[in-house]
Order: structure tokens, then sequence, then C-alpha cells
């Protein structure tokens, strides 16, 4: 059977191309709220569940105390001795680095085995391992490997921290006791020192006994230059006192000797050259002028020359006196003489004997410097073997000086290091902090909760928004109604009652979804069928899918229009279904035949039919056009309920048919992959969404 009426205009042309795909699902940042709120069950029990964790944990668990204690540390240290085996230097960044890692040191085994065995830490359950559990289980540990344990335990409990540009560090313990972790972080403070005095010791040790076992070889060394020495010495016959050779030393002495002996006779000879110049007269030389004898009569002369003076002028020139007196003064005279003349012959033989002492010196000096040739080519050898032996000297002197210098450094503590706070016992627990971690559970619950229900929502995504079911479907969305009507829930009859039950939103929202489907003006004006929508939706959203089409219904009657309503849900359970739109798409009944109106409304009601016999579906296409063809005179919309179209395909002729196929689904609740399911269904049946309709039980 043919269809003398045209085909419906497709306002979306079906293509296969498309027909079993969509345009995947997007969510805005403004969704986000949507999804916190729907999952917030998520949300809260993650954070119930990790808050009653956290409390659990903190009202069990045993309670631990931390201490501290705090050592200060000098980067430059003690200036004991100049030469320090462990030199103090400065690093440029004023010796952070230094401190820095002394960190390391206070938590090297070393240190920590002092404590351990200072406070006898091994026998303690606490660190040893050894608690009621390993007693229990039978896993008792020999003794080393208690040491082991023990110092693992302890490793874990300790923390060594520095404060930013501070040259101290805090040696934090912690343990079930406060009295406890006061002990051990003094213990721990006081191995440290101990064991930096201990590494200065040994490194002091170290240096002084490697020196003193060098000082033998140097010793040796310094034998076999002086044997070297004292061998050639005799070899070449060359006597040394003093440090220098007799020879040499007899050489300077007369040579001393024969510039003395020079000088000497040159004075002498100049005197006498002065003397012989006065005609051998010495009265004017400089023996004369030292000599006692030549004063005494020289005074004795002046003495009679003014007596004889006084008495030739007071006496006759024959007077006794005068005469006497003269006498006496020819006498000194004569006396002068010849001590001047004793004088200049003395000159003369100290001249004569130092001429003869300086020419004995001179041929002496000659045949000695002879000798010393022969000597010369040995003494250099010689001085090259006595430069070696007080090169091996000096060396052997540091050593042995430097051996007991590093020898008294072993008792000496040159660490520039105190405990300049000692651990007390702490007053509060530090473990576990329970408001902390209740704030962090609640916190982390609610981080938690959010990336478990953002994971279950992008593992099922639902519709979240207009534009994600617009994106989906590629098919305009026309409005969101309100999922709660006035008064309630309950569904109204068509007429009157629709007043009460329907909220003045909901009208705005439909009728203007009304306006928005048939404005477009694709129909042609002398369209023979009657305008049709046909709403339809996933299995699940079937009372919404019903309310929007009664409400579609109801708003174009409101506006004076009569309506014709066909419930094709096939998810009616009538035990005797009356005939209906089934029946009519069969061809056994006409529709106005099977229709009636609702009481006090303009809507006309078609119920689904008897579904005893599957139809072929050109036949139901041929029935359907010829309904919404006869429909025309009596109506001005036809409203289809076509029920879920993925299990409905007896709506198949009238999916063919409808001007207007619109989808209903929930926003926050309707699945997306019913979305696709539905719009796959319409697809197969040959058309695609025309529009869709959301509902907001939020509103």
């Amino acid at each position: 059977m043919q269809s003398s009426l045209p085909m419906v205009p497709q306002q979306h042309s079906p293509d296969a191309a498309r027909a079993g795909s969509y345009a995947a699902s997007t969510v805005e940042l403004g969704d986000l709220k949507r999804i916190l709120v729907r999952r917030r069950f998520w949300i809260f029990g993650t954070v119930a569940l990790l808050t009653l964790v956290a409390l659990l944990y903190g009202l069990f668990t045993p309670a631990l105390y931390s201490s501290a204690a705090e050592i200060l540390i000098d980067p430059q240290d003690l200036q004991v001795v100049t030469n320090d085996v462990n030199p103090s230097r400065i690093s440029p960044d004023g010796g952070i680095t230094q401190v820095e890692s002394q960190v390391s040191v206070v938590q090297s085994t070393g240190v920590l085995m002092r404590a351990i065995a200072a406070t006898n830490l091994t026998q303690d359950p606490e660190f040893n391992g050894q608690g009621l559990l390993s007693r229990l289980l039978g896993s008792a540990s020999a003794e080393g490997d208690r040491s082991v344990q023990t110092l693992d335990a302890l490793r874990r409990r300790l923390a060594v921290k520095r404060a930013d540009k501070v040259l101290v560090l805090d040696v934090i313990v912690t343990a079930k006791s406060a009295d406890k972790a006061a002990l051990l972080a003094n213990a721990i403070a006081q191995a440290y020192l101990v064991d930096q005095a201990s590494a200065r010791a040994k490194m002091a040790r170290d240096a002084s006994e490697s020196i003193t076992a060098r000082l033998d070889e140097q010793r040796k060394r310094v034998q076999q230059a002086e044997n070297a020495v004292e061998a050639y010495k005799s070899a070449n016959n060359m006597v040394m006192a003093a440090g220098n050779l007799v020879s040499d030393q007899e050489l300077t002495e007369i040579n001393t000797q024969l510039a003395a002996a020079q000088s000497r006779t040159a004075a002498l000879k100049a005197q006498v050259d002065q003397m012989r110049r006065q005609s051998g007269t010495a009265d004017a030389t400089s023996e004369a002028m030292r000599s006692a004898v030549i004063s005494s009569l020289r005074a004795q002369e002046a003495t009679l020359v003014d007596q004889v003076s006084q008495l030739g002028t007071e006496l006759g020139p024959r007077h006794p006196s005068l005469i006497a007196a003269q006498q006496q003064l020819r006498d000194t005279r004569q006396l002068i003489a010849r001590e001047l003349g004793r004088i200049a012959t003395a000159t003369e033989t100290d001249y004569e004997r130092a001429l003869a002492n300086q020419q004995a010196l001179e041929a002496k000096v000659a045949g000695m410097k002879s000798k010393s040739l022969d000597t010369d080519q040995a003494s250099v050898r010689l001085r090259e073997l006595q430069r070696d032996l007080e090169a091996l000297r000096s060396v052997y002197s540091n050593y042995l000086q430097r051996a007991q210098e590093t020898r008294e450094q072993i008792n000496v503590d040159s660490t520039n290091a105190r405990i300049i706070s000692n651990a007390m016992p702490a007053l509060k627990k530090s473990w576990p902090p329970l408001p902390l971690l209740l704030l962090g559970a609640i916190f982390g619950g609610l981080g938690l909760g959010t990336g478990l229900a953002l994971i279950a929502e992008y593992s099922s995504p639902t519709v979240l928004s207009s534009a994600q079911m617009q994106s989906a479907i590629d098919a305009p969305v026309l409005g969101v109604v309100p999922a709660k009507s006035g008064t309630g829930r309950r569904w109204w009859p068509f007429g009157g009652a629709r007043a009460v039950a329907s909220s003045q939103k909901t009208d705005a929202v439909v009728g203007l979804a009304l306006r928005r489907m048939f404005s477009s003006g694709q129909r042609p004006a002398d369209w023979p069928l009657v305008p049709s929508i046909l709403v339809t939706s996933s299995p699940g959203e079937g009372a919404q899918r019903s309310r929007v089409a009664r409400l579609l219904a109801d708003a174009a009657a409101s506006r004076g229009s009569r309506v014709l309503f066909i419930d094709a849900n096939a998810g009616g359970d009538q035990k005797d279904p009356q005939p209906g739109v089934l029946d009519v798409l069969r061809g056994e009944y006409a529709f106005e035949a099977v229709s009636h109106y609702a009481a006090g409304s303009n809507v006309a009601v078609l119920g689904r039919g008897r579904s005893k016999a599957v139809f072929q579906e050109a036949h139901g296409i041929y029935f359907a056009q010829q309904m919404l063809a006869r429909a025309s005179r009596s109506f001005e919309l036809v409203v289809i309920d076509g029920g879920a179209l993925a299990d409905n395909l007896n709506a198949s002729p009238l999916v063919a048919m409808a001007d207007e196929i619109v989808l209903v689904a929930t926003l926050n609740a309707t699945p997306m992959r019913d979305v696709t399911t539905t719009a796959q269904a319409v697809s197969v049946m040959g058309r695609l969404p025309t529009a869709a309709l959301l509902v907001d039980e939020a509103a």
C-alpha cells in the first residue's frame, strides 16, 4: 500500500555518517557545582570515613613525646697551637656549609652507637625490636642484630635540624616517655662532642705516629751525610775548627797580623822621615811631645831661664849666683838634647824591627797562599757535602719538633662546640596531633571525596547543562522545566486543575518551547498534516517524559488550541486495553472512533491501544499519514508521548511522520549513554532529534 500524501519535511535530515555517533559530551566549569551537589554523598561519606579513621588512630595510638637539645658549633676552632693538625679555616659562606655537614655527623653510626652504649638502649624493648609482639612470635634476635635494630629505631626517632642563618643544631628525639626522649637527646648531644674530640685526638695521634715513623729514616740520612763529610775531610787532609779549615783560619789570622804590621811600619817610617828632615832633631816629634822626661826638663829649663833673666837684672854679670844659674841652664839643655837623641835612636830601632816583622809575615803569607791553592778544589766538594748535611739536619729538626707538637695535641681538645641548651622532658605529646589529624582528615576527605565524585561522574557522565546536551544530540535545547510543581508532584488531568498544579515558571518555559519549535517557518503553509510533536526519553525517564508531554499539550490547549494527545508509551500495564493508536496504525480503527476529549478541556486523548499483532512499518506510516491528515481538520496540534524509543519500535511510524522529535532528560540524573542510546534509536528510525527539553529536579 503506497501513501498518496507527501512525507514530512525534515528539519534535520538523517545522515548515515552521523547516525551512530554524536558529539562527545563536554563539561564546563559551572557544571562542577552540579556534579558535586549530585555526588555529595561520595564527598560526605569520604570525609566521615577519614575523620573516623583519624579519630580512632588518635585515640588508640600510643602517645609520643619529643625533646630537643641545642648544640652551638663555631666553624673557627680554638687556636691552641700555631701548627694545629686540624687547621681552622672558615669557608666563604661564613661556615654555614661546615655546620650543615655536622647534621650528618650527629646522625652518623659512631655518634649514635656512643649514645646507645651510654644509655644502655639495647635493653629497651621500645628500640631493640624485642617488644611483646616479637616475643610472642618468637623472633628474638642475637646481640649483634639487636644493636643494629636499636640503631635503626633510634635513627627513625631522631631528627637533626638547623635553622636558617644560625650555627645551632637542634637534636630532637621522639620516644614514648618524655624523660626517655630528653635523656636520649642529651646523650646524643654529649656523644657528638665526645666523638669530635676523639676524632681530633685520633687525627693528631695518627699524624704523630706517621711523623715518628719517619724520624728514624731522617736520623739515618743525617748520620750518613755526616760520615760522608768526615770521610772526605780525612781523605783530603782537611782539618776543621769552628766549622772552617784550620789553614784558612791561619791564613786569615796572618793576613790580619800583616795588615797591622804594615800599618805600624808605615807610621814608624813617617816619624823617621820627619826626624831626618829636621836634621836629626827629634824635638818636634810626637814621641818627644809625649815624653814625661822631656816635659820635666822643659819645665826646669823655663824656670832657669826666668831665674837667669831675673838675676841678670838684679846682679852683675859676674855675680856667682848668676853664673851658677847659667851653668844649671846649660846642663839642663844638654840633658834635653841627650834625651831627644835617645828618642830618635829608639824610633829608628822600632822602625827597623817593624820592617823586619812585616817582611817575615809577607813571606809566611806567600807560603800559605801557595798551600791554600792546593785545597781550593777539594773545598768545593766539601762545601757541597756540608750544604747537604745542613739541609738534612734542618729537615730532621722540623720532623722532631712537629712530632713533639702533634704528640702534645693528642690531649688537647680544640673543638669549639658546646651544648647551649639541654633537653627537658616535654609537657605535651608531639604525636599523634589529634586536632591536626582531624583537620587534615576533613580537608583530605573533601579533596578525596571530590576526586572520587568527579571520577564517578566521568566514568558514568550525566546530563549537566544545556550546552552539553546540545553538543551531544546536535540539536537545540528549548528550555529547562522545573521538576517541582506549585502544590506537589501529583499528576493532574487535562483541564482546569492544571492551573492549580502547574507553576507560572513551568508555563513560561513550556510556552516558549512551543513557540520556538514552530517559529522556524520550515513547514509549508499548505501542508496537509497537522503540526505534531513526539516526546521521547531514555527508559528511566518515563515519569518526566509523560509530564513534559502533558505540559506541552496543556500549554497549547490553554492558549485556545485544540490538541490531540497520543499516548504511545509502551510502559503501560493495562489488563484490558482499549483500542488506541496501535489499532489505528494497523488500519483497524479510525482515530476519531477511539479518541475522546478530557472533561472540560481542549485536549483529546488517544491511548496506546492493543499490541496484539505486529504491523508492517510501511502500513504503519501510511495510516499515520492518514491519521495526521484527518486530524488537521479537528486539531491544531498533536502531542505524542512516544515512550522510550529504544524499547518501543511500534512508535517508528509516528517518529517518521512527526514534525518535532523532542528528547527529554533530567539534569544531573540522566546518564549520557542513555541520551546517546535514545538518539541512536531515533536515527535508526530514520530521523534525528530536533530539540530537547531538560528537567531540573533542583528547581
